[in-house]
């Protein structure tokens, strides 16, 4: 089988151990061992927050709040994971990149384990990550990945980052000497690593079981059993490839400064947490664009048609119209929403990249009648996660924006056939949710 890795919220190994990029030439100077067809997950002595603190302790991810968010969500909470992975809530906003706040996260880290809100695990171990939202079930197992296998193209890609965060998460982790928050990772349902995971959870009590304020539940069982440590190591070497749903390339940092490393070093491994892609789920990423690129609004729908057949359709106000197959959008437009389905010629039907709707809808509608090239840079479209509903679409455009789109959920199946294929989705293809809780497990390269 094989294995498919999402980069949880654009998370970036850092210059300890890994860096993301869109090319390996990127750095000329990394090394790499040649390495057998098989797959590898290691285990590891995580740094964690005993049962008691774990609620407190875990926040969201470091990207998906801004600097004043985050100040917020850790006012009056000493142990939060955000005085480590958003040291700048201690520094200032102006000093969110400087090293000053990079080495207060280092601090902060030195100062949780010093107080007894972090410690370390006493032998290798895998852990079972459970999370439940909605009343949908999540289970995936935390270890560490190898850098060879990134190195060696064992493990693809289907997706870009941004370059300022990369170079945010490769100062952030070389400075606290560990990876500070983990890689989202998913491989096709194995029936193995099913049954191994079914067998520990029906016999074992969970080391942490809390509800966050967003209303999912985190769930974890430590596996240090040498047996089942064993089982799940050699369930993984019958993996064939490793999928990235994001974008990541290793940096050679640790390795140039110890030419004589053997391997076995854990700045050759990187924190992960790997689900069954059948527990996945991928919500819609949707645009919103700020004007019609000097048309009047029957001067669009005119040239929209010719790619689209558009309708009107009904709704509630606030809730939007969701497409309900591949390659229908929802479009709003000045108070009205429409279903556009693309017409049959307009795309190439069965390509991994061009049938993609995010694909089409840059193809036929972006790029030449709305004049929106690359829209990574462009200042005149925006990305909408399916979390904030397409209610947020109409809000958006009583105000800055003057038109959005609602895109089908990209599905697992799609991701597997890009990476196959060794190509690059557009960006803003995919909206995972729930997002991995921090500061639950913490894996350490000291070196």
């Amino acid at each position: 089988f094989t294995l498919f890795a999402a980069v949880h919220c654009g998370m970036h190994f850092g210059r300890a151990c890994f860096q993301h990029s869109c090319a390996i030439s990127s750095f000329p100077l990394l090394t790499f061992r040649t390495l057998p067809s098989m797959s590898t997950l290691h285990p590891f002595p995580a740094l964690r927050p005993p049962r008691e603190l774990a609620a407190r302790v875990s926040s969201l991810p470091y990207d998906v709040m801004n600097h004043r968010e985050a100040e917020e969500m850790a006012s009056g909470n000493d142990a939060s994971f955000l005085h480590i992975c958003r040291s700048d809530i201690d520094t200032s906003e102006a000093a969110i990149h400087a090293p000053e706040t990079y080495a207060k996260a280092r601090e902060n880290l030195e100062r949780f384990v010093r107080e007894g809100y972090l410690f370390r695990d006493e032998r290798p171990s895998f852990y079972i990550y459970r999370q439940i939202m909605w009343g949908r079930v999540q289970t995936g197992i935390v270890g560490c990945a190898s850098v060879d296998e990134y190195a060696s193209g064992a493990i693809k890609k289907h997706e870009l980052t941004r370059r300022e965060k990369e170079l945010d998460r490769i100062e952030h982790f070389d400075a606290c000497s560990a990876q500070t928050e983990p890689v989202f990772l998913a491989y096709r349902k194995h029936e193995g690593l099913s049954a191994i995971i079914r067998e520990w959870i029906k016999f074992h009590k969970p080391e942490y079981d809390f509800t966050t304020e967003d209303g999912v539940t985190h769930i974890l069982w430590p596996v240090s059993e040498p047996g089942t440590v064993e089982d799940i190591r050699k369930s993984f070497e019958e993996v064939d490839a490793l999928y990235i749903a994001d974008s990541a390339a290793v940096s050679a940092r640790r390795r140039q400064r110890h030419p004589d490393y053997t391997g076995q070093e854990e700045f050759n491994y990187l924190m992960a947490v790997v689900f069954c892609d059948e527990d996945l789920f991928i919500m819609d990423y949707n645009r919103v664009i700020r004007d019609l690129n000097g048309l009047t609004e029957e001067e669009f729908m005119k040239k929209l048609r010719t790619s689209f057949d558009i309708n009107p359709v009904d709704t509630i106000p606030g809730e939007g119209y969701a497409p309900r197959a591949k390659h229908e959008f929802g479009m709003y437009l000045n108070g009205r929403w429409y279903s556009a389905t693309a017409k049959p010629g307009t795309f190439q039907a069965g390509h991994p990249i061009e049938s993609l709707d995010c694909a089409i809808l840059q193809a036929n509608v972006l790029a030449p009648i709305l004049g929106i090239d690359d829209p990574r840079t462009s200042d005149r479209i925006d990305f909408v996660g399916g979390i904030r509903g397409l209610g947020e679409l109409e809000r958006r455009c009583s105000g800055e924006m003057a038109l959005a789109f609602s895109l089908y959920p990209v599905t697992m199946a799609d991701l597997f056939r890009v990476a196959d294929a060794g190509e690059i989705m557009p960006p803003k293809s995919t909206w995972f949710e729930p997002k991995l809780r921090s500061g639950l497990f913490i894996h350490t390269i000291e070196q």
